[in-house]
């Protein structure tokens, strides 16, 4: 049976994230364009998107700061059930696709991101969120095939940054140092991706995007170190988890809220709760799970 990363990830009881891309785009390059299939079967859940807009405007949600206005609407999002695999439509060629009432770590806080910057830009239609979803989600803003989607998310933190969607954070942190772990996972288990599988010539492509990740310097705050850089991040700011496991950097994403009493909650699309919640302080559920190993962390840039 075929699998993603995220299938085979799940199948072996881990939470699993998003990576890679490919290195000829230039970072930056473009502003967000409509997806190149514009299919209206790879937009899914008018009805959610309505009811989250609607309170937006009501609530003049487009006032707020960036970082506020992702944590109002990734509350609304809680209860949406978790399901993998909602990107992997084709093995034959890659499009860009969004879907409202079914998210994992990645595609919620994409999701979540892309919504609140079609809302500062006073363009709170699907069209707008799928441009702005393909902007964030592949290299350079740019779709061409399923290499150019950032699949690991210190890529996807790099990229962004790079187009000034975020601001890494991570080495500011107090207690942060040197992650030095190389992802290769894509390239050594390609036949647990479908696209990959059907698509040999494709692996290459994948290592040389590997081999580009591990020379960069990354950094990431471990877990121990977590509950005393708590007052320093802020709702929206979003998280990648770091692990264990290797070959990958992060096997989980999701938001930081910072409720009415003060504490630093972790908001995510949790496979074990099998939907969008909002969990414990950060720090504690952290140290829930003995594969993580610490966060890195980029802070939402606001819509220029």
């Amino acid at each position: 049976m075929d699998m993603n990363r995220r299938d085979f990830l799940k199948r072996t009881s881990l939470v699993t994230l998003g990576a890679l891309a490919i290195p000829s785009l230039i970072p930056g390059a473009g502003m967000a364009r409509a997806p190149r299939d514009s299919d209206p079967k790879n937009f899914t859940g008018q009805a959610a998107f309505m009811k989250i807009t609607k309170l937006a405007e009501e609530g003049k949600w487009k006032s707020l700061p960036i970082g506020e206005l992702i944590g109002k609407i990734g509350l609304e999002m809680r209860g949406t059930p978790y399901v993998g695999s909602t990107l992997e439509l084709f093995d034959d060629h890659e499009v860009c696709s969004v879907n409202l009432l079914g998210l994992d770590c990645v595609t919620f806080f994409e999701s979540a991101l892309g919504l609140a910057r079609s809302i500062k830009r006073g363009d709170a239609t699907p069209a707008a969120l799928m441009a702005q979803v393909t902007y964030t989600r592949y290299r350079g803003g740019r779709m061409t095939d399923y290499t150019s989607r950032l699949h690991y998310t210190s890529d996807w933190f790099y990229d962004n940054e790079a187009k000034h969607v975020v601001r890494n954070i991570t080495r500011e942190l107090p207690g942060a140092v040197r992650f030095t772990n190389p992802v290769n996972f894509m390239s050594t288990h390609p036949d647990a991706y479908k696209q990959l599988k059907a698509n040999p010539k494709l692996v290459p492509v994948i290592a040389e995007v590997e081999r580009s990740i591990n020379s960069r310097t990354m950094y990431y705050v471990p877990k121990d170190k977590v509950k005393s850089i708590e007052p320093k991040l802020q709702t929206g700011d979003i998280i990648g988890i770091t692990t264990t496991i290797n070959g990958i950097d992060c096997s989980h994403t999701g938001l930081c809220y910072r409720d009415d009493a003060g504490l630093l909650r972790f908001l995510h699309a949790s496979l074990t709760k099998k939907q969008v919640t909002l969990d414990d302080e950060l720090s504690v559920y952290l140290a829930s799970v003995s594969k993580h190993t610490g966060i890195m962390v980029v802070r939402p840039v606001e819509v220029r």
